[in-house]
């Protein structure tokens, strides 16, 4: 195949791929909050989410962020954007499950994050709102899917809600309007190296 047959292929594969890319972004006419779930037991959860919040607040949006399960107030994600007039961060969290070691305790806590949260999920001045390792609290159970489900489906109409963590629930897939699921092929961990900072916190 000489190159101008293969450049005028090109060009027709190219042509016939526009029009059906354009006929598709031009059938995408609804504008209105959407809810994203970024699961699975790969890393970046979390990192993801953040990268949005930058996006978002380069828009001028006002943001919220709450982390459910993480205790830790020295990451580089909180250091940089807490201080930033258009973001509302809370560290709500007492842990992972091992190190606290207390059903209860964790049930009450992500109660009380819980309802930090619909205060926001409430609020319509709240563009993005970042629910960061949020499905562990309804894997345990300490909060109820449903009761979750509804306060997420009543939030304000132009709202964004981010929600991560592993495992998430058939309940709350339903109600996503976008899910990615991370996938581990392979983690520096694994061969014994150290949480670098920068890296993973």
């Amino acid at each position: 195949m000489s190159d101008s047959d293969r450049a005028a292929r090109h060009l027709a594969r190219m042509t016939r791929k526009k029009a059906l890319i354009d006929a598709s972004i031009a059938a995408a006419d609804e504008e209105r909050g959407l809810v994203l779930v970024n699961t699975g037991n790969g890393k970046g959860k979390s990192s993801a989410a953040f990268g949005v919040l930058a996006r978002a607040l380069g828009h001028g949006m006002n943001c919220a962020v709450i982390q459910f399960i993480k205790s830790r107030s020295d990451t580089g994600e909180e250091a940089f954007f807490r201080e930033h007039p258009r973001v509302k961060w809370h560290v709500m969290g007492d842990g992972f499950t091992w190190d606290t070691q207390n059903d209860a305790q964790d049930k009450a806590t992500a109660r009380t994050a819980w309802a930090q949260a619909v205060t926001y999920l409430r609020d319509p001045s709240i563009d993005l709102l970042i629910l960061d390792e949020f499905t562990y609290t309804l894997k345990y159970g300490w909060l109820p899917v449903d009761e979750i489900a509804q306060e997420i489906m009543s939030r304000p109409e132009m709202q964004h809600v981010i929600i991560t963590g592993r495992a998430a629930p058939e309940g709350l897939i339903e109600i996503a309007d976008t899910v990615t699921t991370m996938e581990l092929s392979k983690h520096a961990y694994h061969a014994g190296i150290k949480a670098m900072p920068g890296i993973e916190w």
